[in-house]
């Protein structure tokens, strides 16, 4: 059957077998471009503390107390300067279902690095605001076209029992990127000429070609081929994919599911953004709002007040470096999404949504309390807001991290799946642009601020317990289902009720062309056709 975007597309049925890693290899690498955003929000973060950044682009103040440097980044110039790679994104990711469909997915990867590399180019040669701010806008814009691209390109190529796994790694990639920036920026900051800025800015150069080039020798996407009519290219990718010759009778099965798959969809004629939220049985406007919504929460989540905002809130928390302590959170980051990406297919999506979103409503009240309650001098009460800090992370790149990314590509029907992941990422960049805009108002003391400091966390908190409430009402358990399955699952439960139906749906093996009367093959999930 033809995939769809992010985590549970089709996939490839032929060649299940485990012990088949070619596939597995190309698609993984694809997650490389996740390291693209995650070591550009991270760097922003650092980049904006330095002197001389601070001289080059901020603004002049006979403050010299408050400002030692005679030097400030102002709320508004602040909130500008973080936020407008987001916006950048935002329009990048809409862009992103058309660019797959005209260029394909492959080809749309690697124009979305060169993108990516001219906003880089702006930002690395700028002397003037007006310069950077234009690089951070076509930055986002490569940005936001590879989030939309990379996991769709991997949720078409790689095997259904890896799925879920493979396309964590997108999120896992960007832990790292942020985990990179977080070190080179410590490196950097006492630099008192541009390269302190430039040198961090002007490595991405290398993470876009690394993409791009690799990207070169994979092969396209087997749907998007055939979808164009280029059914022996198709044959040749699949072979490819699969470590199978293009003439096996599983490589021809599976060409010959995408085809008939597709005349299914033609049948449905070209679907619009309007056809996203239409009410009828099959649950379209819920599953469209939910793909939305995940996407939503999961930065409302506050994560990324973190890795945008981390230094300064640990600077002004009396930490004595808190560059190194970025790097402390950065490695938490990473190295807890690896339980995340093993437990989405050993304890399913929905509980690990609710456990997760528990834990850190839990984490983000208590940093708020004990923000409030103690002292900057507190050496203590620091080392507890740090470890809370960390916990928090952790509850994150273990669930709500990957997890949404997954469940985004899983619930949408076929026929406006494209269109309904553009909707849901863009949603992302949107709440991501909003927050990191927001956030110097609502934090800095001074003059049209909120001076929140530490208590912008009873916020975070209680978006937490918002997400709690959202998975239990919204989000059901799609764990081992193919995407024919969540459609019966949308049809036939709610998401209170989808953990005791989805159990029938597998130990009776229960399939579409089941209940429409048409007879299929019963079949074993350990064997070499396994089905999507």
């Amino acid at each position: 059957m033809p995939a769809g975007p992010v985590a549970a597309g089709g996939g490839i049925s032929a060649a299940g077998s485990k012990n088949k890693i070619a596939g597995i290899a190309m698609t993984a690498f694809a997650a490389f471009g996740g390291i693209l955003f995650g070591y550009d929000t991270g760097t922003i973060s650092g980049i904006i503390q330095m002197d001389d950044w601070l001289r080059t682009f901020g603004v002049r103040t006979t403050d010299l107390q408050t400002y030692p440097l005679g030097f400030y980044l102002p709320s508004s110039r602040e909130s500008l300067v973080v936020s407008l790679l987001s916006a950048g994104t935002f329009f990048g990711a809409l862009l992103g279902a058309p660019v797959a469909d005209i260029l394909g997915r492959r080809v749309g990867i690697i124009a979305s690095c060169l993108v990516f590399a001219l906003g880089v180019a702006l930002q690395t040669g700028s002397h003037n605001l007006a310069t950077f701010l234009v690089g951070r806008v076509f930055a986002g814009g490569g940005v936001g076209l590879v989030s939309t691209l990379v996991p769709m390109y991997q949720s078409e190529c790689s095997p259904k029992w890896i799925r879920g796994a493979v396309v964590s790694g997108y999120q896992w990639a960007i832990t790292i990127g942020l985990l990179l920036a977080s070190v080179i920026n410590n490196a950097t900051k006492d630099r008192q000429s541009h390269s302190a800025w430039q040198i961090p800015i002007s490595i991405q150069f290398i993470w876009a070609f690394i993409l791009s080039a690799g990207m070169t020798y994979l092969p396209e996407s087997p749907r998007w081929l055939i979808k164009k009519g280029r059914d022996e290219a198709a044959a040749r990718s699949l072979s490819r994919l699969t470590s199978l010759p293009k003439d096996d009778p599983e490589v021809q099965t599976e060409l010959h599911d995408i085809r008939a798959a597709l005349e299914e969809e033609m049948k449905l004629g070209e679907s619009s953004y309007l056809d996203c939220f239409k009410p009828g049985h099959n649950k379209i406007i819920l599953r469209t709002l939910s793909g939305i919504f995940i996407q939503a929460w999961q930065q409302l989540t506050g994560i990324n007040f973190i890795f945008y905002y981390g230094t300064t809130f640990f600077k002004n928390s009396g930490i004595s470096n808190p560059f190194l302590i970025s790097v402390a959170t950065n490695i938490v980051n990473v190295f807890m999404t690896i339980p995340g990406i093993w437990g989405i297919e050993r304890f399913g999506r929905r509980s690990l949504l609710l456990y997760g979103a528990v834990l850190m409503c839990i984490c983000e009240y208590l940093i708020a309390i004990i923000g409030v309650t103690i002292s900057v001098q507190n050496q203590s009460g620091q080392k507890a807001l740090i470890a809370l800090v960390c916990i928090y992370i952790a509850g994150f790149a273990a669930t709500w991290g990957p997890i949404a990314w997954v469940i985004t590509g899983e619930i949408f029907p076929l026929n406006v799946r494209a269109k309904a992941m553009s909707l849901s990422v863009a949603s992302n960049w949107l709440w991501n642009w909003a927050i990191a805009y927001a956030t110097p108002y609502l934090v800095n003391t001074g003059p049209g601020n909120a001076g929140l400091e530490a208590k912008v966390f009873f916020i975070w908190g209680s978006t937490c317990l918002g997400c709690v409430i959202f998975t239990y009402f919204c989000i059901p358990e799609t764990k081992g289902l193919s995407l024919e399955q969540i459609d019966l699952l949308y049809q036939n439960s709610t998401p209170i009720t989808s953990v005791r139906y989805r159990k029938e749906l597998i130990a009776q093996d229960i399939h579409v062309s089941d209940v429409k009367g048409e007879p299929e093959e019963k079949h074993d999930d350990h064997g070499s056709a396994e089905k999507v």
